[in-house]
This record gives structure tokens, sequence and C-alpha cells, in this order.
């Protein structure tokens, strides 16, 4: 176990983050319990995260900001700190979406993890291993947080329709998810597209891959496999990705046409169904 005393910052923006958590908590003359008490958290749980034992979370890091008045340093620090747990293969690939002006995306089976919710996030981490999932399920989401900043990118997610019906988690897990997409409907900077099966062979059958375009840096083409991911920016590679991506989006429904097969697949396949006795059916079927 990491002992505070030889916490190193330099170590990992973890480590870092508890630095300096601890060095503020000091210089205001708190204990963990007293500053736990202020922001509604224990002070076992501030001990951790001090130790580098725990991940901080943004609520977290925003009340103790407050109460310490550290300028929003652990704020700005938790993006860096969420990061670096990602897997190290795609930390690289973390950092290009935090950088990127436009993210174009083709995905095959599911959700791409910037458009996944929690639960969706949940049910496929969980796939092979179940271990530390709270952590790595927030670490996923967090990657979200570049719709949040001032200079958005502009997404655009080529959905095959096989992962309308690919049922990752269950019905009220899928319907979520749904839902989600469709809540992006009218968002200028987040536009999805669905691939239907009426498409037949297509420019995509190779598999998923991401564009990543920049204001001045060269275009990015990524893939990925099982525990590896494969950035490039050969110009031949990028440029067969980029003539592959134009003709999914030609093959593709319009964005207002996706939205209807959504809605449709969200109601039809998982929308709440009732037995005979007008009990939900999905509610029977996830209490047995």
């Amino acid at each position: 176990m990491t002992h505070i005393n030889t916490l190193d910052p330099g170590a990992s923006p973890l480590d870092y983050y508890g630095f300096e958590l601890r060095r503020y908590r000091e210089a205001a003359g708190l204990t963990q319990r007293q500053l736990g008490v202020i922001i509604n958290y224990t002070g076992s749980l501030i001990g951790q995260i001090e130790t580098a034992r725990k991940l901080p979370t943004l609520e977290f890091s925003r009340r103790v900001d407050a109460a310490l008045g550290t300028g929003g340093l652990l704020t700005r620090l938790l993006d860096l700190v969420l990061r670096s747990q990602l897997p190290s293969w795609f930390q690289q690939v973390a950092e290009l979406e935090a950088r990127a002006a436009e993210i174009c995306t083709f995905q095959t089976q599911m959700v791409h993890g910037l458009f996944q919710t929690e639960a969706y996030a949940r049910a496929t981490l969980a796939t092979m291993d179940g271990t530390n999932l709270d952590d790595r399920t927030a670490v996923r989401l967090a990657r979200q947080r570049i719709f949040k900043k001032q200079n958005p990118p502009v997404a655009w997610m080529i959905l095959s329709e096989s992962a309308l019906y690919q049922e990752i988690g269950g019905p009220r897990v899928m319907r979520g998810q749904l839902a989600s997409l469709l809540a992006c409907e009218h968002n200028p900077r987040i536009n999805i597209q669905i691939l239907p099966f009426a498409a037949g062979a297509h420019a995509g059958l190779t598999g998923s891959f991401t564009l990543f375009r920049f204001e001045s840096d060269p275009t990015i083409a990524y893939t990925e496999g099982y525990g590896s991911g494969h950035p490039t920016a050969n110009p031949n590679t990028v440029e067969d990705c980029s003539l592959r991506y134009d003709h999914l989006q030609a093959a593709a429904l319009s964005i207002r046409d996706s939205a209807e097969l959504i809605r449709r697949v969200m109601e039809e396949r998982y929308g709440e169904q009732r037995d005979a006795d007008g009990d939900s059916v999905a509610e029977v079927q996830l209490q047995q």
C-alpha cells in the first residue's frame, strides 16, 4: 500500500492529484474527517484519494476546489487523471479525441464509447472482465466531456443497423441507449446516421474505423483490434478511410430518417410490454 509520506507526485497524474489534495487540505488546517464533513464525503474516501488508491470524481473535485479555494486546480487535473487510467494503448486515442476538430466514426456492432450511456458502457466493459467496473465506467464516460468544451468537436457517427438490435445489457439498457442517441437529433455538432440492412454490401465491410480531423495537423485514421489500437497518419490509409467514409455516408439514412428508425426500434423492440395482469414484462424479467 502506498504511504502518504512517500507519495511521489511525479509518479502519475493520480499521484499528483492526491499530493495536491493533501497539500491544500493541510494548508487549510483541516483533517481528512473535517474536510469530509464540509464536502459531504467520508474522511476515509479522502484518505484513499490522497494515497492514489481511489479515483476522484468530477463532483468530488468541484466540492474540494470550492471548499479549499484551489482556483479549480483539482477539477482541471481530473481529465488528466482519468485519461491516465485508460488502457495504455488507448491513451493516445483519448488525446486525439480531446484535440480533434472533427470526429467521424463508423461502427458495426455497438455504439461508440463517446456516445454510450453509463449503463450501456458498464455492460460492454463487463464482458470478459467484471473487475473495477465503477472506475472503468467512469473513465470511459469522462471521455465524453470533450463535448462540454467551449469549442467542442463536430462528431459524426455512422452506426450499422445491426447495432440497434445487438442487445447489450438487456431491454432497459438498450432503450436508454437509443433514447440517448435520439436526444442528439437536434444538436448540429453531434450527427448520427444509421446504415440500414438494405444497403447490402458496403464500404465498411472490413470493420469499424474512425477519422480524427484537426485544425492544422494531418488527419489520423484509427482502427482497433483486441487489446490494441492502430492510429496512423499514412496518407494512403487516410485517403482510403476517407473515401470509404464518404461512401458510407452516401449509403446511410439521413439524420432525420435515422432518428425515425432508432425511434421505431426503441419502441417496437425495447418498448415497455405488459402481460395479461398489466405488469411490465421487462420489470418481471429483471426481477427473476
